[in-house]
């Protein structure tokens, strides 16, 4: 199955102004499980930008081997380097390219997203403006069986002082600005400010492993990188169905898939939070909450508007945000 390109021209603006001559290296990751025409379509994007990657790396299963021959076939045309990794799980994935890497950049998108042409130069370009910059990202434009998910925001990426994380990357519009979170269909770092840093093995899942992202940006905020969304730093996004629990849409919901997703926002948040404001985000979590993660109050309005699984999403989110405050307490300091 190909991945057909959307309808009209790829929009376009001004590449910010670098503050160096010197080109970046960069590495491009893309952690891969059983899509391999999906990766075929990713690789094709890849290999047509205007800026090639230094690098490519592709992180495969080891009981997926189509999906190793998909990225094999564009030897000719990309310099891929094929990772295999026993190990289930897209944190996993991810290190294991963050591993390999030899660019001065990582960027890091999905097998079922395909990036625009000036996606890498306009990543590259990016860390060249400001040395404090340790992370880029932007819009992925979500396709849903051909159509866009069309819409437009100007927050974007942004964690509120008692714990809400709005994402709206898929439809923010407006100039560049600092975020606190990225996405991971579409982000990038300097591997200066990777250093170490590896994704957060402890999180739980055995496929997406949501909230990744939210947990690896904010530790980078915590030692003060900026990170920047930029909506020309663009991918097409075709979500594809996932190998695991935690499937996409609102009728799919698992209380397992849940209670991870919750457990992994958790941890993030309170490692993130300093004494005053982790009380603050406990309450909020407990007794609001968002229809993702419903507290008392959300689990009340999804309950009203007719939600069969409005009392298994509260049970499912109660166990994962305690289990991740406990988890978060036990962890060495």
């Amino acid at each position: 199955m190909s991945i057909p390109l959307p309808p009209g021209p790829i929009p376009s603006g001004p590449l910010p102004a670098a503050g160096g001559p010197a080109r970046l290296g960069v590495t491009v990751i893309v952690p891969t499980y059983r899509r391999p025409d999906q990766l075929a379509a990713c690789l094709d994007g890849l290999a047509r930008q205007t800026l090639a990657p230094a690098q490519v790396i592709v992180t495969v299963r080891d009981d997926d081997p189509a999906s190793a021959d998909a990225a094999r076939r564009m030897l000719d045309r990309l310099p891929v380097e094929v990772a295999g990794i026993g190990v289930p799980g897209q944190v996993a994935a991810i290190n294991r390219g963050i591993d390999g890497a030899r660019g001065d950049v990582v960027a890091i998108t999905d097998d079922d997203a395909v990036p625009h042409p000036d996606w890498v130069e306009r990543i590259e370009r990016w860390y060249r403006t400001d040395a404090r910059i340790g992370g880029v990202g932007g819009r992925d434009h979500v396709y849903h069986d051909g159509v866009l998910e069309d819409g437009a925001a100007r927050t974007v990426g942004r964690l509120q002082w008692f714990g809400r994380v709005v994402g709206n990357h898929h439809i923010g519009t407006g100039p560049a600005r600092d975020v606190d979170v990225l996405k991971g269909a579409n982000w990038s770092f300097r591997r200066s400010a990777i250093g170490g840093k590896r994704l957060n093995t402890r999180l739980r899942g055995s496929g997406a492993q949501v909230r990744n992202e939210v947990d690896f940006c904010l530790r980078l905020r915590r030692e003060g990188w900026r990170l920047v969304y930029d909506p020309l730093v663009a991918v097409d996004h075709f979500p594809a169905v996932r190998h695991d629990i935690d499937q996409r849409g609102a009728g799919h919901f698992h209380p397992l898939a849940q209670e991870n997703a919750t457990y992994n926002d958790t941890l993030a948040l309170m490692a993130h939070f300093g004494p005053l404001h982790r009380p603050v985000f406990v309450s909020w979590a407990l007794l609001m909450g968002t229809c993702e993660f419903p507290g008392l109050a959300q689990w009340a309005r999804l309950a009203l508007r007719g939600d069969r699984h409005a009392a298994a999403k509260l049970r499912a989110t109660l166990r994962g945000r305690l289990a991740g405050m406990r988890e978060w307490r036990g962890a060495p300091a």
